[in-house]
């Protein structure tokens, strides 16, 4: 089992680098030199897919593991008058989860920061945002970023239509809560620590094993699908977090969850019931359930019929797609349940 004080250190750094989908660059450098560190093959791919290679046994047969290094966030629509940039979603992102507060701009010359915005309170009917405070959640289409810059500004600072807004990087920092990791971007960061514990810690597997920090899942699994078009797999397993809800079966904690089927279609019973054997053999419990408004790398991929055997692990996760909080045990029994799965003879 991983110590939990490694574990959080490691997720906390990827945090800390933005990566909203399309704009991975700065998660990019970092994986690419943590991989390099550990001596194994990495590259970047034509998709941006971060990949690193551990050579099997059998090198005629491979299976990969994805977790996606992209975050959600939104895109600049329009600069406006005033130093007032609009956006929209990117991926499943809603303002209120973010609320008013800091927030960056990934401009192509400087990041600038901002305040997303939706307007003062002591106001009466006759203000657009009175009807936030009594009958609707607040929509990107009623907020804005306020800069107090210039339009020459941002335009200077390369800010244009297209541009990405994540969370500011001082609101992003992980806390502790005791075994539980806090944090936005959990999903799917913590996953992406898993590929590199499994780096540092899986020598010569039955097969080669690629694992692949995949981008633009947010918005379409756009990097696995690539990945897996182009290189043939026996397998794939997507590494996920897994929503906690009174409507699914999945109770908080260090017991990781196994997806028997998602939005996209049901995963491979044949593979899951080798990763359940896996566990059993290490003793390591693991939950079940099935997702409705949800979907991987791995379900996509097999979805379009890129691969014929797919999986997703994940651990139990609260509040997903917002301020997130995991527990530490879990992600751990990801790494060992893996790592074991990867030196077993595969089927």
């Amino acid at each position: 089992m991983w110590d939990y004080d490694r574990l959080f250190q490691i997720i906390a750094e990827l945090v800390m680098h933005h990566s909203p989908s399309g704009a991975e660059a700065e998660i990019n450098q970092l994986l690419i030199q943590r991989f390099t560190a550990l001596g194994v093959e990495v590259w970047c791919d034509r998709a941006d897919n971060i990949i690193a290679k551990i050579s099997g046994q059998s090198p005629d047969r491979a299976i990969a593991i994805t977790a996606h290094k992209d975050e959600i966030g939104a895109i600049v629509k329009t600069l406006g008058d005033e130093g007032r940039v609009e956006v929209r979603k990117l991926g499943g992102s809603f303002p209120w989860i973010y609320g008013e507060g800091v927030v960056d701009l990934l401009g192509d010359n400087e990041t600038i920061s901002g305040i997303l915005s939706f307007g003062s309170r002591h106001v009466s009917h006759e203000s657009p945002q009175k009807v936030q405070q009594e009958d609707t959640s607040v929509k990107w289409e009623n907020t804005w970023i306020e800069t107090k810059r210039t339009t020459a500004e941002l335009e200077a600072a390369g800010i244009r239509p297209g541009t990405r807004m994540v969370i500011g990087k001082h609101r992003k920092l992980p806390i502790r809560l005791k075994d539980h990791i806090a944090s936005y971007t959990l999903d799917n960061k913590a996953s992406v620590a898993i590929l590199l514990a499994l780096a540092e810690g899986l020598k010569q597997p039955a097969v080669d094993v690629y694992l692949v920090a995949s981008a633009k899942e947010e918005v379409g699994a756009i990097g696995a699908l690539f990945f897996t078009q182009n290189q043939p797999l026996d397998a794939l397993i997507a590494l996920e977090i897994c929503p906690l809800s009174e409507e699914y079966p999945v109770k908080d904690g260090e017991i990781p969850v196994l997806l028997s089927q998602d939005a996209y279609g049901i995963y491979d019973e044949g593979l899951n019931a080798q990763i359940r054997q896996c566990a059993k053999q290490l003793d390591v419990p693991i939950q079940f359930t099935t997702l409705s408004g949800f979907g991987s790398d791995a379900s996509i991929a097999m979805k379009f019929g890129h691969v014929g055997r797919a999986a997703c692990l994940a651990f139990p996760t609260q509040n997903t797609h917002g301020y997130e909080i995991a527990h530490l045990g879990a992600i751990a029994h990801c790494i060992d349940l893996l790592k074991a799965f990867c030196q077993t003879e595969f089927k």
